[in-house]
């Protein structure tokens, strides 16, 4: 089994990173899957979508929950049976979790693509003007940041370009503070970025 990595933010937050190397096989054991999992489960055509969606249930394993821990509400949004604070997310051959004892929380993982420069203009505004010789590996790094910002508000009608903002910062910082500034009130948040292997990798957390 392939836990990446495990990072502890601070005592009560930890992020954890599979890399999914395994046949969809061997991501099922050790993992009970509940009757709702093998129902969406089998509703999945592609093997990367069913080989992330087990890797996810493995990060659950891995920070000690089991299968039935996790559910859903109508928005989408996971949630845990004991309370505490949880963000999902998958892109191709990684998932990754961030789990929280009470801070809310937001984690994306994204592939380094030349075509996010092409959808820039739909995610960013003012934050163009930071943008360097590094554009592709910011852009990433922004839009992974606005996207845990999305899971961390969850907030029918938020717009990346419109009410999210990211504070200048350079790649080698790992961290800047980030805004959602919805509906004349402004929410502040600490937002954490690293890259391995052509991905990037962004939590945020509530301040």
């Amino acid at each position: 089994m392939s836990l990446y990595k495990s990072i502890l933010v601070n005592p009560t937050t930890k992020v954890l990173i599979w890399k999914i190397e395994e046949p969809e096989q061997l991501l099922k054991e050790g993992i009970e899957l509940t009757a709702n999992c093998q129902e969406r489960l089998a509703g999945m055509k592609s093997e990367i979508h069913r080989r992330g969606f087990l890797s996810v249930r493995q990060l659950l394993r891995e920070a000690g929950y089991k299968t039935s821990d996790l559910y859903y509400d109508s928005s989408g949004k996971p949630h845990l049976m004991d309370g505490k604070q949880i963000s999902i997310t998958h892109s191709f051959s990684y998932s990754g979790m961030i789990i929280s004892d009470a801070t809310k929380v937001g984690i994306d993982i994204e592939k380094q693509r030349d075509k996010i420069a092409v959808i820039a203009h739909k995610f960013i505004d003012y934050e163009f003007g930071f943008l360097t010789a590094n554009m592709i590996r910011e852009l990433t790094v922004v839009w992974c940041i606005k996207e845990s910002l999305y899971k961390v508000f969850a907030t029918e009608g938020m717009s990346f370009k419109q009410h999210t903002k990211v504070i200048p910062f350079h790649i080698e910082q790992g961290h800047t503070p980030a805004w959602i500034i919805y509906k004349g009130k402004l929410q502040k948040y600490r937002a954490s970025f690293f890259e391995f292997d052509g991905f990037t990798c962004a939590y945020s957390l509530e301040n």
